[in-house]
């Protein structure tokens, strides 16, 4: 059946289709979808895993099990994920393995900008790289044939464009492969001599891998004018098409590692000039290079930011269409916490005790920007944890009774609780705010396992995070309620000077999850008003002065009551100050 399709349903519907049995993933933009579009087939188990690590773990011992499996992450989930994927290329599989991986170029939605390429050929495991939805079900079937083929995990290597972006497929029927029988292995434990010897068997895998990238058809060339020859791969297959049509001849590589020698070489013989058109990394261009090829690429386009089809254009000094201008200037609209967001509270608490926040990875991220401007810096998932813990080793008394860490729920489970063990155990004086909205919100409301539910909604599981920091080590923890500002601030002074490590719990739903009770919103009397703005400082985009008076827009209040916390003059339903 033909269907218009999303590339990460699409990358859904090629596991389903292949036979998977098991999924284990951890959400992160722009990959999330793939596992939320396979957890709508009650043949496939899904999972969320509590991080990307535990998730590939996971997924890898259920094809030792005998069964298909999959997980899927964003780029810097890979990371967290490369532990055990460099063992597991070693040791192997039982039964197919792939790994969905979506890099961001233009970090629409990611602290970075890593090329994940790196990561297939560090591990050396293959990796496909789809560039349109009907390759995303297509590619997903054949990676579990290389999988099992060549006895590896092989990646799916997604990006924002083809992950969010939808073209026809054709759907065919799920096929599943008989259980593989689990034998007994010592060779699988993975010490001295089996390491040494399966070391040997991976450089073996490598070279029959690049045999086969000569001649498989996941690779082709499109010949075409022979004056220019570009080499390209993933959503820059589609520009090129777009700029040139027929007037260059094309090598557009589905897998793109390892990557051929042969094919290319003979490509870049019949061409005058050869061009590679990647994103990000010189990643192809540097293997062409070392192949002796002339080959132009970074010198012509940009290492940093995502591509178009203008830019291509542009870098090549072509014509390039003018833009139908827009007569009215629009200004921006910068991203902003929701209206009623619970973690707004916290910010304001903290700008106003003018402390050292050390931040996190998540929708709270946005308190770093105005008019809060409340989150000195962030690194990656669970360092607001452990840095917090080296930031006041090295400033002492100065930095624990100014200094904070903030993490959400979801993100405390994934790396946070090293963090505060390292806090607990090595007895540091640091407060860390846990700012638990009851789901994991920047990547679309999924289930984390303080929720009390699974990937489908139903009862799981429960961690208790009180409970949990204690046993952890931290004899002082307390849960606040962020829309109490008073409360708030007096946690947070009484932590910041206690001489122990703590925990502070902001508990509140995040406003976005379906079923949360709002109140009315609020009805301001403007005839109290004098226009100071001081309800403007928390930055809820439902606060606007006109005509040097408050006015709130119904469509968005929540009715939380936290700008009312700052009306002297009782304007927004207090009693004043």
């Amino acid at each position: 059946m033909r269907e218009l399709m999303l590339g990460n349903k699409a990358v859904a519907r090629g596991l389903y289709e292949a036979g998977v049995k098991v999924i284990s993933s951890y959400p992160g933009t722009p990959s999330t979808e793939i596992t939320e579009e396979a957890a709508l087939y009650p043949e496939i188990y899904c999972e969320w895993a509590p991080n990307e690590k535990v998730a590939l773990e996971a997924a890898h011992g259920a094809t030792l099990g005998g069964v298909r499996a999959a997980c899927a992450m964003k780029h810097v989930g890979l990371n967290v994920a490369a532990d055990p994927l460099f063992t597991i290329s070693y040791q192997g599989l039982n039964a197919g393995l792939v790994i969905c991986v979506a890099d961001d170029p233009g970090m629409h939605s990611s602290q970075n900008e890593q090329d994940s390429r790196h990561y297939a050929k560090a591990a050396k495991a293959p990796m496909l790289e789809p560039s349109d939805s009907a390759e995303a079900i297509e590619y997903t079937k054949r990676a579990f044939e290389l999988s099992e083929k060549f006895n590896t995990p092989v990646f799916i290597k997604m990006c924002t464009r083809v992950a969010h972006s939808q073209s026809v497929v054709e759907t065919g029927e799920r096929v599943v492969p008989d259980k593989v029988p689990y034998v007994k292995d010592p060779m699988k434990v993975m010490m001295t001599v089996a390491s040494r010897r399966a070391h040997v068997r991976v450089e073996e895998r490598t070279r029959a891998l690049i045999d086969f990238a000569e001649t498989t058809d996941l690779n082709r060339v499109e010949m075409g004018d022979t004056s220019v020859g570009i080499i390209t791969s993933s959503t820059s297959y589609q520009y090129a098409r777009e700029v040139f049509g027929d007037r260059a001849s094309i090598l557009k590589l589905g897998l793109v590692w390892p990557l051929p020698e042969k094919l290319i070489r003979d490509f870049a013989s019949k061409v005058k000039r050869l061009i590679v058109l990647e994103e990000l990394d010189p990643f192809i261009e540097e293997h062409c290079r070392a192949l002796g090829l002339a080959v132009e690429g970074k010198s012509l386009f940009p290492v940093c930011g995502e591509f178009s089809q203008n830019l291509v254009r542009e870098s090549l000094k072509m014509d390039t269409p003018k833009g139908v201008p827009f007569p009215e200037s629009v200004p921006m609209r910068p991203p902003v916490m929701c209206a009623g967001c619970p973690h707004r509270g916290v910010f304001y608490v903290l700008k106003k005790l003018k402390c050292m926040v050390y931040g996190d990875i998540g929708c709270y991220t946005l308190g770093a920007v105005a008019p809060l401007n409340a989150m000195d810096l962030n690194v990656c998932m669970g360092a607001s944890c452990s840095g917090l813990h080296g930031f006041n080793l090295a400033m002492g008394e100065e930095g624990e009774r100014h200094s904070v860490g903030v993490i959400g729920d979801s993100t405390f489970i994934h790396s946070g609780m090293t963090g505060i063990c390292d806090i607990a155990y090595n007895m540091t004086n640091s407060t860390v705010i846990i700012l638990d909205n009851s789901i994991t919100g920047m990547t679309g409301h999924q289930q984390n396992p303080t929720t009390g539910k699974n990937l489908r909604g139903e009862p799981a599981g429960k961690v208790d995070l009180e409970a949990l920091c204690r046993a952890l080590g931290f004899e002082r923890v307390r849960v606040v309620d962020p829309y109490d500002l008073a409360a708030t601030e007096k946690a947070v002074r009484e932590e910041l000077a206690a001489q122990a490590p703590s925990i502070i719990i902001s508990r509140r739903p995040c406003v976005m999850i379906k079923g949360t009770v709002h109140l009315p919103p609020i009805k301001p009397d403007t005839a109290k008003c004098v226009g100071c703005k001081a309800c403007m400082a928390i930055g809820c985009p439902a606060i606007a002065v006109r005509d040097k008076k408050v006015s709130i827009d119904t469509t968005l209040c929540l009715g939380c009551g936290v700008c009312a916390q700052l009306c002297k003059f009782g304007c927004l339903g207090g009693e004043g100050k």
